[in-house]
């Protein structure tokens, strides 16, 4: 038992050592930047700093234009039907759900669906949580002493939008220093 636990302890710390001093060439394969060209120009039309845009479709779809989540939600960046139509509206256009499995127009709500909650919300850890769990769900939480402090959201209810906005965040950190 004990020999057991020392192999184990031992393979736990060369994978660490190994993922610590990886290349940054290996790294970016499992971190991508496919779409960039739509990223970039949607990430600075809206004033979305390109990382966060590249950290959330990781996160969401891991680059799979014709993922669908179990809630429904669609396409690159995830996003729900209704939350899609809704945004279209806020832009004065008129598209079909069906669009958001292309990567441009998904792309191009997402990001600026992330401008709007950042806009709203005034930080990314906000917008994360409200991307993940909705407004609703976050301004609720923005009003309650139980889940804020001076307006400001320090702790998640939900454990699946904690983890989201853990995700996001380290990702985001990541893609910023692969690719600095």
């Amino acid at each position: 038992m004990i020999r057991r636990t020392i192999t184990i302890l031992v393979l736990l710390i060369c994978a660490i050592l190994l993922l610590t001093f990886l290349p940054q060439s290996i790294l970016r394969i499992v971190y991508p930047r496919k779409y960039e060209d739509l990223i970039f120009r949607y990430a600075k039309q809206y004033s979305v700093p390109e990382e966060i845009v590249f950290a959330v479709i990781k996160t969401e779809s891991n680059f799979d234009p014709d993922a669908v989540s179990s809630a429904g939600a669609v396409g690159l960046m995830q996003i729900m039907p209704s939350t899609f139509l809704w945004l279209t509206e806020m832009k004065g256009e008129s598209l079909s759900p069906s669009m958001l499995t292309d990567p441009e127009t998904n792309i191009r709500y997402g990001v600026f669906f992330l401008h709007y909650l950042y806009e709203y919300y005034g930080d990314y850890q906000t917008a994360f949580a409200a991307y993940n769990a909705g407004m609703g769900n976050v301004s609720n939480w923005l009003v309650s002493e139980q889940y804020s402090e001076n307006g400001k959201l320090v702790r998640i209810p939900f454990a699946e939008t904690s983890n989201y906005v853990r995700l996001v965040s380290e990702r985001t950190r990541l893609y910023k220093k692969l690719y600095d």
